[in-house]
């Protein structure tokens, strides 16, 4: 154990002392056999750091604070040039204040996420089309690569806000949502069987590795569940089509521009795919051939006209590929083939069919 020999009164000189602190100098002349508490003292007089606060660097070294200590036993010589570091007592109840304040904070926070949520009452009108109006059960085909995955990827057309939106709005019901083997039916891509009682998709790249893209995936579906109501390709047909698809965009343009206002944005009309692909379906829907011919001098329209012909063009070429790649109808499907298609979903082949198994029956265009 160390022994602190003090100095005697006779020793004892006047030691002055350069206190730097935040910029500011103080000039200090202390007794050497002064203890460190009159010094810590002294400071907090003059700068209202508390003495358990400050800390003192001499020649870029911490002094013993050592309250018992004197300023020679301590280290201190005359004419030191002494940094303090510390925290005055107004910036420590800031401190203080601010952390109380993130508590309180916390506390509501942590009160609200434990709070029991309200029970919401849905209309009975709701809680049945909410329930009857959907995809009833969700079957990969079992046999090929990845099922998770195809399950995660036919679960999300069955989760998709917009498609919930036209199946509730049109009272669409289909008991199962299923997928189309490529090396099966490499023709197909899309099959309803029975006006809803299966709805076959081609989710998969011909290669088997990975799938094909989620929008041109969800036009193949529209189209098959316009076979819900009409069975044939005829102009009954391509009109729901058309509306169905312009729900979807509706849909979707409805909710950006919510999210738009709550997220404070400025509305300035910019032509974008959505709202392009949603008025394309309107001269769709009323049988238009483009718009007239009359000159448009704004740049913001003629740039509209122009991406909206464009967009009409595409959506007509669109909906004639899915029309043509579809299984439904058409000269080369028949009642037997769908009620043939129709057990095949009830049967084992979905679960347990061989990749290299010949198409299955049913459906074929």
């Amino acid at each position: 154990m160390d022994v602190v020999q003090e100095s005697s009164g006779d020793d004892a000189q006047i030691l002055t002392l350069t206190i730097s602190f935040r910029g500011h100098s103080e000039v200090l002349s202390l007794s050497s056999s002064s203890p460190i508490a009159e010094l810590q003292e002294t400071l907090y007089e003059k700068t209202n750091v508390p003495p358990q606060l400050q800390k003192l660097l001499y020649k870029g070294k911490k002094v013993n604070l050592n309250p018992e200590l004197t300023l020679e036993q301590a280290g201190l010589k005359d004419k030191a040039k002494v940094q303090m570091l510390g925290s005055t007592e107004k910036q420590l109840e800031d401190m203080m204040d601010a952390d109380n304040e993130r508590r309180r904070r916390d506390d509501i926070m942590r009160a609200r996420t434990q709070k029991k949520p309200p029970t919401v009452r849905m209309p009975r009108s709701s809680l049945v089309s909410s329930v009857s109006y959907k995809f009833h059960s969700i079957i990969p085909l079992a046999h090929l690569p990845s099922p998770e995955s195809a399950t995660t990827y036919l679960n999300k057309l069955a989760a998709d806000p917009a498609i919930q939106h036209v199946m509730q709005k049109h009272r669409f019901s289909v008991h199962t949502l299923t997928e189309l083997a490529p090396h099966e039916q490499p023709h197909l891509l899309g099959l309803n069987v029975n006006k809803g009682e299966a709805i076959k998709l081609r989710i998969r790249t011909d290669e088997y590795d990975g799938f094909r893209p989620y929008l041109e995936v969800r036009q193949v579906l529209c189209h098959e569940l316009t076979h819900n109501v009409w069975g044939d390709h005829d102009d009954n047909f391509k009109k729901l089509n058309s509306q169905l698809n312009k729900e979807v965009s509706d849909f979707e343009r409805a909710t950006r521009e919510s999210a738009h206002r709550l997220g404070g944005d400025v509305a300035v009309y910019q032509p974008d795919a959505l709202d392009v692909d949603s008025e394309a379906h309107e001269f769709i829907l009323g049988s238009a051939n483009g718009l007239s011919g009359e000159t448009l001098v704004d740049t913001v329209d003629e740039r509209r006209r122009r991406a909206l012909e464009a967009a009409t063009s595409r959506l007509r070429l669109e909906e004639a590929e899915v029309e043509n790649s579809c299984g439904t109808a058409g000269p080369q499907a028949s009642s037997d083939e769908a009620a043939t298609a129709a057990s095949s979903i009830k049967s084992s082949p979905l679960q347990n069919a061989d990749p290299g198994s010949p198409p299955a029956a049913g459906g074929s265009a």
